[in-house]
């Protein structure tokens, strides 16, 4: 069945892949993005990409009079939100400005939702809410903690999804916690290109690769893995994104609230990342050791099972795959969408 949805922060990395697979699963789209860190290249990109033109305003999810005007404008089935800030870094020294963004505007979002009968959401969550895992591999029903203030907004965001669905269960609300995102659009056209220093480690070490940086600094040697640097589920941007076409089989009415990992269920260490991209490459890519980060923890990979057995959906892209890609993408913009 096709649907009309709406993807706020729908020009962001994530936002724009899974734009390019809802347009080629049939779906209609239009996008809401304020730019703040993202490019609205990247839509125009999309939109080469699949050959179909759909609507974008340029505009803050917490504008309740925009939202309004764009549910009355488009009979909108359901809502993709997508947009939040997301560097925990930055959450830290700017706890304010996140939980305003990022709480406040899912709330401004969800009432006016309910104000107009709009009632799927499919909520862009993180695996962060698990803070340091008892156990590996991560099942969705492993106990909940947070460490820093982007973390405590996704959390919290959970919890106002569980609150309403308990006061009103005509809602389908799912929740997607992702791992790791990397890679990039096969074609090379559309990727992930941080304004500023990185703060996720593949588009740090493709800057490497490239000479923009000197070296990747790996923090920790000392952890308790194969090689002593930590380990993360590492997933590729398009099995992401097509996650969340699969997620919206959980908007048939009385789906009520439903929570996934997505991830690949294996986890790989920072040195195997760094020697999967230097393959890509083609040359050693130079690194450095230094201390442990504060709050960095050994290991962290999905159990994404619940995904596969209720949603039909698991991860297809290997290491190479995503390692490949995201350097044909570095190559082919090297300054993201500002050349």
């Amino acid at each position: 069945m096709t649907e009309t949805i709406l993807v706020t922060g729908g020009a962001g990395f994530i936002g724009s892949h899974t734009v390019l697979e809802l347009l080629e699963a049939g779906h209609k789209v239009l996008v809401l993005d304020n730019y703040s860190n993202s490019h609205p290249k990247s839509l125009e990109v999309v939109k080469e990409l699949t050959g179909q033109a759909f609507p974008i305003y340029e505009g803050d999810v917490r504008d309740r009079d925009l939202l309004r005007q764009i549910f009355s404008q488009h009979n909108v089935t359901g809502v993709i939100h997508f947009a939040g800030f997301k560097a925990v870094g930055e959450s830290v020294q700017q706890p304010l400005v996140y939980y305003d963004n990022n709480v406040v505007g899912l709330l401004r979002l969800l009432d006016v939702m309910e104000e107009v009968g709009c009632k799927n959401l499919i909520f862009s969550s993180s695996a962060t809410v698990y803070g340091h895992p008892h156990k590996l591999p991560i099942r969705e029903d492993f106990p909940l903690s947070v460490t820093n203030p982007y973390g405590r907004t996704k959390l919290m965001s959970e919890e106002i999804l569980r609150d309403l669905y308990a006061k009103d269960q005509t809602w389908n609300l799912v929740i997607l916690r992702y791992f790791n995102p990397i890679g990039a659009h096969p074609s090379g056209r559309l990727g992930e290109y941080p304004q500023g220093v990185p703060t996720n480690l593949v588009p740090y070490i493709t800057q490497v690769a490239s000479g923009c940086r000197d070296h990747v600094r790996v923090f920790g040697d000392d952890y308790d893995t194969l090689d002593g640097t930590g380990v993360r589920d590492y997933i590729h941007i398009v099995d992401l994104s097509q996650g969340h076409v699969a997620a919206m089989k959980k908007w048939l009415p009385g789906s009520g609230l439903s929570l996934y990992n997505l991830g690949t269920g294996k986890g790989y260490s920072v040195l195997e990342m760094i020697q999967g991209l230097s393959q890509a490459v083609g040359h050693e890519i130079p690194y450095k050791i230094y201390k442990r980060r504060p709050g960095d923890i050994a290991s962290c990979y999905a159990d994404p099972s619940k995904a596969q057995q209720e949603l039909g959906w698991t991860a297809q892209m290997t290491l190479e795959d995503m390692c490949r890609h995201a350097w044909n993408w570095q190559c082919l913009n090297p300054k993201g969408f500002q050349d």
